[in-house]
């Protein structure tokens, strides 16, 4: 039986409203995790990150990628479209593709090929490079290679490469200039293309990226410019050719509803071209499908409304409505929703290395002497007597001592010392009057301000650039906790800060089922080591980080659970070393180990430095270009 303080903390935290069933916390009080809902067999975090730093020598921080959570996602979404085909007799199939855009990690791909070349599962690239390396990779003969995003000449014959090697290459036209290129150079190469049209719908779609659907989208072609294209391939004698119908309405869908009325209106723009007597395959409807980063199954922009399950239940549902109505046949559906499929495989690890000091912290009692200032007279009264009942009207009273004392600072009145003295002082009543405030039935607006303000902040050995870059760019909330001591209650409050030279690189928000917390609950750093865990990380967050301060790629560790629970350390990957961030910077390796050693020699040629002293430098200058590039 779990204890009082596990129950209290996991409520805290709330793993199992964010979890998916693949996170939780075990008796010891650490980090588990499944590599499927109701599966027996989990890794115990703490002593997988011990294992890492003790037996395989790396260092924090370290991506974990649990890659059977991948497969588990991807069956999850096929057996939803399964089942939604058999409860509404629906007569298409089911295409998913993994946008290479979400993780185009190769290890992360090629997982899910192995397990989805049973369910026809393809990729969808959206760039040159992307489709580069999704030409090589494995697919069933049956799965789709799908090509969006704007193209070149040099993107279509790389599409057109792709048939020739019998992919299923399904090229999709963004603007009407693109099938003129895909005609000319299918007439010029010999080779028949399969083309899709992507429609540019009125529906929008809901949360953060509700801006890149309706009329006013990005992408898309009109109905007019659908039509233009239909009138081309039909003057070329290609309107075979035209094989799929594509919409997008947003990443991150977090109303079932937009999703509802996106698929009507789809369904009905793929009825209207099947009654133009043209054979029109697939229906890809895109992303889309949201992850619920905070557990709260909102309509909130962290969250959605609606599980997989009805997800599935609703568009096919939906377009098989439109269809029978329309009388055409039921399209085959294709699925873009990487989100889903990756964010929660990949769990980033990190480890708080200080406190920075603030307000006074761990300052030595205040000594008020007959020679002090009044106002340090007055602060020292407000600590010295503020309890439960007056701790508002102290407070107050503190805020206005506080004022004089910097204006009588201003004015030369009172020195240095008298300043720090008050401003001890000034914090020290502030610490009680939110600590009473805590404890009081009634919550004030001002005295969650304070809280926040009088929060610690610890240093974590991170960029959040680098490995959480959404939560910097668009306040994306992301589940944070520790890893360990989850058997203990957390007393302190606290906010993050990495190690970046850039005033923004802190996260000060944190997922919370009513709301967004400013502080997070954490238990006192006592100096020992005391790992932090950032969740949900496996879409976007790699491909988007950058490399500011020339902070790199972290250590990686991939992780799988055999069949008798054993957890096996299935690859490691070296983080980024200052070699690799300093050549991505066009720094020649070479070169800059010449130059510095050559000032050295000047040193010496200048009797500023001993010739062995030169050579100590020169040879650890040498040895530090195989650093970590975090702290070590």
């Amino acid at each position: 039986m779990r204890n009082n303080t596990l129950d209290e903390v996991l409520q805290t935290y709330g793993v199992e409203n964010w979890g998916a069933g693949y996170f939780e916390v075990n008796r010891k009080g650490h980090l588990a995790v499944r590599p499927a809902e109701g599966d027996p067999r989990a890794v115990d975090v703490k002593e997988l990150i011990d294992d890492l730093i003790e037996q395989r020598k790396l260092q924090l921080p370290i991506l974990l990628r649990f890659p059977q959570i991948l497969t588990n996602q991807l069956k999850k979404l096929h057996r939803a479209f399964a089942e939604a085909t058999r409860e509404f007799n629906y007569t298409g199939g089911h295409y998913p593709v993994f946008p290479m855009k979400v993780n185009p990690r190769r290890e992360v791909i090629e997982e899910f090929l192995r397990e989805g070349s049973k369910y026809n599962f393809g990729v969808e690239c959206g760039s040159k490079a992307e489709l580069y390396a999704a030409l090589s990779l494995d697919q069933t003969s049956a799965s789709l290679l799908i090509c969006n995003g704007f193209k070149d000449e040099t993107f279509i014959n790389l599409a057109l490469m792709g048939t020739q090697v019998g992919k299923r290459v399904i090229i999709v036209v963004e603007k009407l200039n693109e099938l003129k290129m895909i005609v000319r150079r299918a007439q010029e190469t010999n080779v028949k293309p399969m083309v899709g049209l992507r429609a540019k719908l009125y529906s929008k779609g809901s949360g953060k990226w509700a801006s890149s659907g309706g009329e006013s989208a990005k992408f898309g072609l009109t109905p007019s410019e659908m039509l233009e294209c239909i009138r081309l391939l039909r003057e070329n004698d290609m309107i075979d050719s035209l094989k799929l119908l594509h919409f997008h309405i947003g990443s991150q869908i977090t109303d079932i509803k937009r999703v509802k009325n996106a698929m009507k209106e789809a369904a009905r723009v793929y009825s209207k071209i099947r009654q133009m007597h043209i054979d029109v395959e697939f229906l890809d409807i895109g992303g889309g499908m949201g992850v619920d980063y905070d557990g709260s199954k909102t309509t909130f922009e962290s969250s959605v409304n609606y599980t997989a399950e009805e997800f599935a239940n609703d568009v096919v549902y939906t377009i098989k409505s439109v269809c029978e109505d329309e009388n055409v046949p039921e399209p085959n559906l294709v699925t873009e929703s990487g989100r889903v499929m990756s964010a929660y495989h990949a769990v980033f690890v990190t480890s708080i290395r200080d406190e920075i000091e603030t307000f006074a912290d761990d300052q030595p009692e205040v000594a008020v002497s007959d020679d002090d200032p009044q106002v340090i007279f007055e602060l020292k009264e407000l600590y010295d007597y503020i309890n439960s009942k007056n701790y508002r009207e102290y407070y107050h009273d503190a805020l206005d001592h506080k004022d004089e004392l910097h204006t009588q600072f201003n004015l030369g009145l009172i020195s240095l010392e008298d300043r720090a003295k008050g401003e001890v002082l000034f914090w020290e009543v502030c610490s009680r009057a939110s600590k009473f405030a805590q404890g009081a039935k009634v919550q004030e607006e001002e005295f969650d301000d304070l809280k926040k303000i009088l929060a610690s902040k610890y240093l974590c050995n991170f960029s959040v650039f680098r490995s959480a870059p959404d939560h910097w760019a668009i306040d994306q909330l992301f589940p944070i906790m520790p890893i360990h001591r989850l058997n203990e209650q957390p007393t302190d409050y606290a906010t993050f800060v990495d190690i970046t030279c850039d005033s923004d690189g802190h996260i000060d928000k944190f997922v919370d089922l009513k709301d967004v917390k400013e502080v997070l609950e954490l238990h006192p750093f006592t100096g020992e080591p005391y790992y932090i865990a950032i969740f949900l990380v496996g879409a976007y967050q790699e491909v988007m980080g950058s490399y500011h301060n020339l902070f790199g790629q972290p250590n990686e560790a991939h992780i799988v659970i055999d069949t008798e629970g054993r957890y096996h350390i299935k690859k490691t990957v070296q983080g980024h070393r200052v070699g690799d961030m300093i050549s991505f910077a066009r720094y020649d390796r070479q070169q800059v180990f010449e130059s510095f050693q050559r000032m050295t020699r000047e040193r010496v040629a200048n009797g500023q430095m001993s010739q062995e002293r030169a050579d100590e430098l020169v040879k650890q200058y040498e040895s530090d270009i195989n650093r970590y590039t975090y702290l070590e």
